[in-house]
């Protein structure tokens, strides 16, 4: 038992790493777009603007990636979890060919709750953003 309290261990540690990971990016996302909108003053060409959406779809591809990445650790979680403690191999292999579902398939990480409820109101305001700052 011992065993897989150990293996769960290093499993939960993992998708910690990636949560982290992922909540990284979404400040790295915020930083750098204001950043771009500071250097983009008054008297600069307004395409320097259409700048700030690529670290938009960067940082969401990669926050999608990590996502897609916590999912699959969680779904090893799960199935370490209800093995029996005498077949610990202490594997940490979780590929989309071990739990291919659509769960952990990069669209729908790409599309799930949390990462549209996040850039997606983030492109919009770079839209207002834009909007405003060529009317004035």
């Amino acid at each position: 038992m011992e065993s897989k309290i150990k293996h769960l261990e290093f499993i939960q540690n993992v998708i910690s790493r990636m949560a982290s990971n992922s909540f990284m990016l979404k400040g790295w996302a915020v930083t750098l777009v204001a950043a771009v909108f500071a250097l983009s003053s008054k008297d600069a060409d307004k395409s320097y603007f259409l700048v700030a959406y690529i670290p938009i779809f960067v940082f969401w591809f990669l926050d999608s990636y990590y996502l897609q990445q916590e999912r699959l650790y969680r779904h090893l979680y799960d199935m370490i979890r209800q093995k029996q403690s005498d077949n610990m191999d202490f594997s940490l292999k979780a590929t989309r060919k071990e739990f291919d579902n659509d769960d952990t398939a990069f669209y729908s990480c790409l599309l799930s709750k949390t990462e549209l409820g996040f850039y997606l109101p983030l492109a919009v305001l770079c839209v207002g953003i834009i909007i405003v700052s060529v009317v004035l």
